[in-house]
């Protein structure tokens, strides 16, 4: 296949859905040569806050002068964006090969009756795996795509595990409360592998079970380590990270937001846990990468006079963070919204955490696909809670945004990471 034929695989790919299991990948990992086995790695889960804590860690270790492979999702424009070595994209050409490498494998099982036809995401986790190994990384950060337990990402031993939080979302398939979804994420901890958690309140004590069934040493944040604030700002922010009784240190990050704080102290965290292995990592390498770290579509400003704010907030905890940020940094300025979700989110639940009765929402759909909740009901929902216009498209909404906000004011591009992707490929 050349590139646009691989991509035109996986959107066909896409009429399979979400069928959780391990059956499928097991199978194809065997028939690869097992290259999940080839590489050192790090996991990581969590409701909100995997693609940050990824991201960190990966630019960190990459610091470190190595050679570091990053799988993440969803992309927001391009494919691409899922698999990277070192903060780079893989090309279209070895895209095109690993996709193509992994297709014959999935095809041929397919046809011996070896096992159902693999998912989209199947199919990528594999083809990453494979890329890792044939392009001899020293670490893979991966970051879980679903849960946990029945994730495809989950049949490695990860040198240390990572549940950012956990928060009601994808219920239908996670469980219909805390404890349940966060038993889900803490199928990923392994036998005597440490763990990393941003998990509080009712939803922690299952993944402390687990850590205890499996001996797995657990770090929470708030109790083993902490980040305290020391001056924030939507382009940058310090704080000091504070672990046991004789480690305080300051940071710096350009991820705004409180929760970015604690994800950065995760991923500080784990990374030096992966150090006491391996002496190339260093404190200065820490510092230097937290620094350096960015993480498109969250809390991302594009531009000023007026700002303009991207956030892919899709459920009400990636709303209430967005809401907290903006409370922070833009207590008193007009804020206008392009609005889009998918409905089978928490919509309504997002629209009353988010929007001020002061605040304009145009509401737009997030993507052409048919999950993308209609502009006009997105509207209707937000009532009188806001002013709200269902708009025909992105752009168009978009320009009006702006001039509603005026150079004083700001606007915000969220509900999705779907809207970002589209707002990206369309409008950045």
């Amino acid at each position: 296949m050349n590139y646009q034929e691989s991509i035109a695989y996986l959107e066909s790919l896409g009429q399979f859905g979400i069928r959780l299991g391990m059956e499928r990948i097991q199978q194809l990992l065997f028939v690869l040569g097992h290259p999940e086995n080839q590489v050192k790695t790090v996991h990581v889960a969590g409701t909100n806050g995997k693609g940050s804590v990824t991201t960190m860690i990966s630019t960190i270790l990459t610091e470190a002068g190595l050679r570091v492979g990053k799988f993440t999702s969803p992309h927001l424009v391009r494919y691409n964006e899922r698999i990277q070595i070192n903060e780079k994209e893989i090309s279209d050409e070895d895209f095109a090969k690993v996709l193509t490498t992994v297709r014959d494998f999935a095809d041929d099982l397919v046809k011996k009756g070896a096992c159902e036809q693999p998912t989209q995401f199947e199919i990528l986790t594999a083809a990453a795996f494979h890329y890792f190994a044939i392009s001899q990384v020293d670490y893979a950060i991966i970051e879980v795509g679903l849960g946990g337990l029945w994730d495809s990402t989950n049949l490695i031993k990860p040198l240390v595990s990572v549940i950012t939080n956990v928060a009601l979302d994808h219920t239908k398939v996670l469980g219909s409360t805390l404890e349940e979804i966060a038993l889900q994420k803490a199928g990923i901890i392994k036998e005597n592998v440490p763990v990393v958690t941003g998990a509080s309140g009712r939803a922690l004590p299952p993944i402390q079970v687990m850590s205890a069934v499996k001996q797995a040493p657990i770090y929470v944040y708030g109790q083993s380590f902490r980040g305290e604030e020391v001056s924030s700002s939507i382009e940058r922010q310090a704080f000091l990270l504070k672990a046991g009784t004789n480690y305080t240190s300051e940071y710096e990050i350009q991820l705004p937001g409180v929760h970015q704080i604690a994800n950065a102290s995760l991923a500080i965290v784990a990374v030096k846990i992966v150090s006491k292995q391996d002496a190339r990592i260093t404190e200065e390498h820490l510092h230097r990468g937290a620094a350096r770290t960015k993480w498109p579509g969250r809390l991302e400003k594009i531009s000023s006079a007026p700002d303009v704010i991207l956030d892919g907030a899709h459920n009400p905890d990636g709303a209430e963070a967005l809401r907290n940020a903006l409370d922070k940094y833009y207590p008193e300025k007009k804020r206008c919204f392009v609005f889009g979700m998918m409905a089978d989110k928490d919509v309504d639940e997002v629209i009353r955490i988010l929007f001020r009765p002061s605040d304009t929402v145009f509401t737009v759909r997030a993507d052409e696909g048919p999950r993308a909740a209609k502009a006009e009901d997105l509207a209707e929902r937000i009532g009188s809670q806001a002013a709200a216009s269902p708009v025909g498209d992105v752009l168009q909404a978009y320009t009006m945004a702006c001039t509603k906000a005026g150079t004083d004011g700001i606007v915000c591009v969220c509900g999705s990471l779907y809207l970002v992707g589209t707002f990206k490929a369309e409008c950045d």
